[in-house]
């Protein structure tokens, strides 16, 4: 996925607000913050497990399983149980569409 995908609409999220879309068989949550819109694949790191479900506290993500925390903005993990980053995807604004795209397959 090395070429910008459109997932959404720019109004189509509130700030706190995020939506997992399947993009090229990777489920990925795309976020909106106050400053802008992030997005991680929908995975926890400690267990395999979706984080999309879970609970948005300023920019980190709670994963709903088990309590890791993870950063929006870069991925990066905040708390055990996880020890591992979550993949972060660019997000870019185009004619009001959120367009994300992963460059770790480029």
């Amino acid at each position: 996925m090395s070429e910008w995908v459109d997932v959404a609409a720019e109004s189509a999220l509130s700030i706190g607000e995020h939506v997992v879309v399947d993009v090229d068989g990777i489920d990925v949550a795309v976020f909106k913050l106050e400053d802008g819109f992030y997005a991680l694949e929908d995975v926890c790191t400690h267990d395999g497990a979706e984080i999309g479900s879970g609970t948005v506290e300023g920019d980190e993500i709670v994963c709903p399983r088990h309590g890791a925390r993870f950063c929006i903005k870069t991925g990066q993990v905040k708390s055990a149980p996880a020890y591992e980053d979550i993949a972060s995807l660019e997000v870019r604004i185009v004619a009001g569409r959120v367009e994300i795209r992963d460059m770790r397959w480029a």
